[in-house]
């Protein structure tokens, strides 16, 4: 499985703190199955993280890794604040792309309120060449109320991460409800673990997966999307198995 939204790069926000907890989550990361990681630290006016401490941190973190014989393969990215974005030069961002790929950036859903600018700030980055994966908006109670607010901005082209405790319940009834939701509607197209720790939220992005009840599908959420993405490839076109649905999050 491969994981594009965590915080496991050290000393830049409210994530791992030092290189001996990025390494304990990097541990979690191999024993829960995952393969690939991005660390995507905060980029906002809380958290100004600069593309050259990311990219300090991401090889000090490759280092030891490497030195720990973890067959993990770490990755660099950024969750980009959209007020940080709409001030931000267009080469800043890039530096922020998504597992290092220039063309994706992880933009943050803020958790409270909707933000009604986005849409120009998702058109920027398209004109731009970049394309947006819209970090956790299940977890957003407009989103939540309306989650038709998601419709026009994944015509337009943008992809949809939803957090793994959210399809397993650890965020609460109403986020897995969305979560299943925008995966049933189509508006859905990765699973991550946005981990901070080992032990808030993790890295079980398998028993989330399980909980759609449709392995074809849960394959494409976990690990087709995110290698297209990863690679630079042409994005799949989304798999399900043969009489599979959905299940409710009380199935």
């Amino acid at each position: 499985m491969i994981d594009l939204h965590s915080h496991v790069l050290p000393g830049l926000d409210d994530g791992a703190a030092t290189t001996a907890e990025a390494l304990a989550l990097a541990r979690a990361a191999v024993a829960a199955g995952i393969t690939l990681v991005a660390g995507t630290p905060h980029v906002s006016h809380d958290y100004p993280t600069t593309p050259e401490a990311m990219e300090a941190a991401l090889g000090e973190l490759r280092q030891v890794v490497a030195a720990e014989g973890l067959e993990l393969e770490v990755r660099g990215g950024g969750e980009l604040d959209l007020e940080w974005l709409a001030a931000a030069p267009l080469e800043r961002i890039r530096r922020f792309g998504l597992a290092g790929n220039p063309a994706w950036v992880l933009v943050e859903i803020p958790y409270v309120g909707w933000p009604l600018r986005i849409d120009d700030e998702l058109f920027r980055l398209r004109a731009a060449g970049i394309t947006a994966v819209l970090a956790h908006p299940e977890r957003n109670p407009e989103v939540q109320a309306r989650p038709t607010l998601l419709r026009p901005l994944v015509e337009a082209g943008a992809l949809v991460q939803l957090t793994a405790a959210s399809l397993d319940g650890r965020q609460g009834p109403r986020a897995a409800e969305t979560a299943l939701g925008l995966v049933r509607s189509g508006c859905a197209h990765l699973i991550a673990s946005d981990a901070h720790s080992p032990t808030l939220r993790g890295f079980d992005l398998a028993t989330a997966a399980s909980r759609l009840g449709d392995p074809a599908l849960a394959e494409w959420l976990v690990r087709d999307v995110p290698e297209a993405i990863v690679s630079g490839s042409p994005l799949p076109e989304r798999r399900a198995s043969a009489r599979r649905r959905i299940w409710s999050r009380r199935s």
